[in-house]
């Protein structure tokens, strides 16, 4: 039975809207994966190295067959494939694919933590996730929308060329068996 997933998109470098607008795609050519929602792109300020260019985010939602760990590790190749380094905390990057939400799982495993630890805290991440998905839980923390509520000094600026769309309508995704 397909999972419903929300993974955060943001780049700073290499032309940042092409790449995440590039990105979608990449995640709806996951195996096992479909895109459903794509929220609108937004440019907001770098989150805690401020020497750098702002990034540009944006949230999706996808149903997938994939584990949370394989789905981790796919994004983690994504980012590698699209030249990501890791140089220090909170670098520059071309892509950056945070794994936000597994169907409402609280987990905790070296370097996987569902829900993502700060997403409650970030309006970067909060905005597009409530734009795509406005009735939804952070398993916690309560609904997005009263989180980005309380982020009240963090500044977005949502960007106009494309706005938050459903991907597909078409048959869910059925397991192999």
């Amino acid at each position: 039975m397909p999972i419903r997933a929300f993974i955060a998109l943001g780049s700073n470098l290499d032309d940042p809207a092409a790449q995440v607008s590039h990105a979608f795609g990449e995640l709806d050519s996951l195996p096992g994966t479909r895109l459903i929602f794509q929220s609108s792109l937004y440019r907001s300020a770098p989150w805690g190295y401020s020497d750098q260019p702002d990034f540009i985010n944006a949230v999706a939602e996808i149903e997938t067959l994939l584990a949370p760990r394989i789905l981790l590790e796919m994004l983690l190749d994504i980012e590698h494939r699209r030249g990501r380094v890791r140089e220090f905390l909170n670098a520059p990057r071309v892509l950056d694919l945070d794994l936000l939400l597994y169907d409402g799982l609280i987990h905790h495993e070296h370097g996987l933590t569902l829900p993502h630890p700060r997403m409650h805290e970030r309006a970067f991440v909060l905005m597009p996730l409530t734009e795509i998905a406005p009735d939804c839980i952070i398993p916690g923390h309560g609904l997005a929308l009263e989180c980005l509520a309380l982020c009240t000094d963090q500044a977005l600026e949502r960007l106009p060329a494309i706005q938050a769309k459903p991907i597909h309508s078409a048959p869910q995704l059925q397991a192999a068996g």
